[in-house]
């Protein structure tokens, strides 16, 4: 195929497939590997819906690029589906969390050992928490409450969002209104997850919580962030359509969407040292073994 002949959007479309398709084939076969070492099922399910993550958006995304004149609805619904995944995906990895540390979701008991350890709190949560705290089975509970409202939230503002749209009344403050929400809920479930990370970083070293963590807030972070700039740079006349087939509003979905299918290649790939399947194939145990013989 003569590549010189084919058109800006096609070669477009021609290299986000490329990216969806890479995307896919890296997190088949980290899937694939855990599948085959299936050893404990209570975290691996957790961590294949994790890493579905990455094609999922990738895919949704490229479904988004094929039909760029899409209505405002469809492409609302497109990015609805991979924020709600989003939402599932922060819940799957608190419960991963937990997991590691083999405490109960339902219970929050926390272990004698780490009872009673300071959390320090950071601006702006001071305006409603204390600098300092101890660790106790009612901050174990805010901290779980602080991941899952945006679990409950974004679902909520997704059919609310399109559900307005549909009926003709979603005008530009309603937009933006659900941004500012839907900004502050993701930001109180990332902090809680930093916030648990660190007050637990000692027992969960062996499980490489930072990789796992940064792999899932590099995905909402990208994502959600990506989307907000865009929005800004349309607003004041950064991006605009006077030198594409493409209207500003359709222009700022391609974009968007050219972005989230590179950016989960990289992601793809960084899970595969994330979540290696290595704790459930026995090579950490053997690993382990052979340093102790030494």
């Amino acid at each position: 195929m003569d590549l010189s002949s084919l058109s800006p959007d096609q070669l477009t479309v021609m290299g986000s497939a490329f990216c969806v398709m890479a995307s896919m084939h890296f997190t088949v076969q980290l899937l694939s590997q855990h599948l085959f070492y299936w050893k404990n099922p209570k975290e691996q399910k957790a961590i294949i819906i994790i890493i579905l993550m990455a094609p999922i958006y990738a895919a949704d995304s490229f479904v988004g690029l094929l039909d760029l004149q899409g209505s405002k609805a469809f492409f609302m619904f497109l990015d609805s589906v991979k924020e709600c995944y989003e939402a599932l995906v922060i819940a799957k990895f608190m419960a991963l969390m937990y997991s590691y540390l083999n405490i109960s979701m339902s219970r929050n008991i926390v272990p004698d050992e780490i009872k009673g350890r300071e959390i320090h709190h950071s601006f702006p949560m001071t305006l409603f928490q204390p600098r300092t705290v101890r660790l106790d089975h009612n901050t174990l509970k805010l901290l779980k409450y602080w991941t899952w409202q945006f679990v409950v939230i974004r679902p909520v503002c997704s059919i609310l969002m399109i559900t307005l749209q549909l009926l003709g009344m979603y005008p530009s403050w309603l937009s933006w209104t659900f941004t500012i929400i839907l900004n502050i809920s993701v930001s109180l479930a990332l902090y809680s997850l930093v916030i648990f990370y660190h007050v637990f970083a000692k027992e969960l070293e062996p499980h490489k919580p930072l990789a796992k963590f940064m792999c899932v807030k590099g995905i909402v972070f990208f994502s959600f962030w990506q989307g907000v700039v865009l929005e800004i740079l349309v607003a004041i006349g950064v991006i605009r359509s006077h030198h594409f087939w493409l209207d500003v509003e359709h222009l700022e979905e391609a974009i968007q969407n050219v972005l989230i299918c590179l950016e989960m290649v990289v992601f793809s790939v960084l899970q595969q040292y994330a979540y290696h399947v290595s704790p459930y194939s026995g090579e950490v145990e053997s690993t382990y073994k052979l340093k102790k013989n030494e």
